[in-house]
């Protein structure tokens, strides 16, 4: 390829480029749920605590990591528009550890004995 790369034209040679580049990326197991997760944080003016949770998580598993380039650039726009740094980011989310905050989902909310009975 690269004695190619001078017969070429230039168009080309970038469309060559970025097909390599993308075969090299990375799809992650976990994409289409984090996708869900960054979409939400996006459109979250005000973050709460579980939405700051979720930003620490995202950033730690995606750093380093090569693809998902969307969820990259999601994320640090996330970080952008909540007027944050990563510093800051991971200092209030230890705070809110350290406070006793523990995630929740809505399967939690319908598992247990009274899931299923109405109340009266």
């Amino acid at each position: 390829m690269r004695g190619l790369a001078f017969c070429l034209p230039l168009r080309t040679v970038r469309t060559l480029w970025h097909t390599r580049m993308q075969a090299r990326q990375q799809q992650h197991p976990l994409y289409a749920t984090d996708r869900k997760i960054a979409d939400r944080l996006l459109a979250a003016s005000t973050p709460a605590q579980a939405d700051l949770v979720d930003l620490a998580r995202l950033l730690n598993r995606y750093e380093g990591f090569r693809g998902a380039p969307d969820i990259h650039q999601d994320l640090a726009h996330c970080l952008r528009s909540w007027s944050l740094t990563r510093a800051e980011l991971n200092a209030a989310t230890r705070v809110a550890w350290e406070q006793g905050y523990r995630p929740t989902t809505q399967e939690d909310a319908e598992v247990g004995s009274g899931a299923d009975v109405n109340a009266a």
